[in-house]
């Protein structure tokens, strides 16, 4: 396998009894890219996941992290990987430093020497050093994640895989988690994130992977993904009718009135812009007549993305 790619998968399947929860899919990650896995809660994110680290055995289908072929590779690959799925089980009545000594010590290529070190620094990256010394089942949701992180961040990792790493998480939390995948982004290390929140995945990640149903539906740079939704052309008007028959001139396609959104008294139209420049719109507009009180491109979300893929809204339970 090609050393381009940080995770790369060939018809890979998992069923428990008749059911098929991952379907043959082809994950392509490039090193060094943020890779958001991105799909509804039940569209088989975490069972890609857990497969991918030999926590669980595949029906069907090859598997490649960081060159290497797994599960055979895995005493050579692993200790490069990084990992948090699920939320990690702590003990709590020990601290934060106390857990993750056991974490640390777990691992026989970490000197003991330098143990504290290194937890000192994991706690410090993730925003912790203040709680470091308080016991962990007096810990928030939040902080048990990013606790979970540090434990992923003891050692140097080419690869961090972070199964829903913002599960409650409040915003400033979720603000940090971002920041903190960012910089390890910019120091080299592959990041492939799961989630289920498409704003999440569109401010922090480079490529994308989208689940549906246990398939992998769409997958790609976020940029070339964005293009798989028609730009649309929405218009403000008090003049509908005269702005409809300009849009039926122009031969714009899928003309439609927009429901009036909350808080607006303009009405809406929309138009797929088919190559059509939005200034050219404009222009005609104007020259008819049209009093024009706002004109903006809409080029689609992951959201409108999902949709066209997959016919159904995000929320769904798959």
């Amino acid at each position: 396998m090609s050393d381009e790619w940080a995770i790369r998968t060939t018809g890979l399947t998992k069923r428990f009894g008749r059911r098929t929860v991952v379907d043959r899919i082809d994950v392509a990650v490039p090193r060094g890219a943020v890779y958001g896995f991105l799909g509804p809660n039940g569209s088989g994110k975490t069972t890609t996941i857990r497969m991918l680290l030999g926590l669980a055995a595949p029906n069907a289908g090859e598997m490649w992290l960081l060159g290497h072929r797994m599960p055979a590779a895995a005493r050579q690959v692993l200790p490069e990987v990084g990992a948090l799925v699920e939320g990690p089980a702590w003990y709590p009545f020990l601290s934060g430093t106390d857990n993750l000594a056991r974490f640390d010590a777990a691992n026989p290529a970490m000197r003991p020497r330098d143990r504290q070190r290194r937890i000192a620094a994991a706690l410090d990256r993730v925003g912790l050093s203040h709680v470091a010394k308080k016991k962990v089942r007096a810990y928030s949701l939040g902080m048990k994640q990013r606790l979970g992180i540090a434990a992923a961040l003891l050692a140097p990792r080419q690869l961090l895989v972070l199964d829903e790493p913002t599960n409650g998480l409040d915003p400033q939390g979720t603000r940090e988690v971002r920041a903190l995948i960012r910089s390890l982004a910019e120091d080299g290390t592959t990041v492939f994130v799961s989630s289920h929140l498409l704003s999440e995945v569109e401010q922090i990640c480079t490529h994308v992977g989208v689940m549906s149903r246990g398939k992998l539906v769409a997958q790609g740079d976020l940029t070339a993904l964005r293009r798989l939704h028609r730009p649309r052309l929405v218009i403000e008007t008090p003049d509908v009718e005269r702005a409809l028959r300009v849009l039926d001139d122009l031969a714009l396609r899928d003309v439609q009135r927009e429901q009036t959104h909350t808080g607006s008294t303009e009405p809406r139209i929309s138009a797929e812009l088919d190559g059509v420049l939005p200034e050219d719109v404009c222009a005609a507009l104007v020259h008819a007549g049209v009093r024009v009180r706002g004109l903006r491109p809409d080029h689609g979300s992951l959201e409108d993305v999902f949709v066209s893929l997959t016919g159904e809204g995000f929320d769904v339970d798959g």
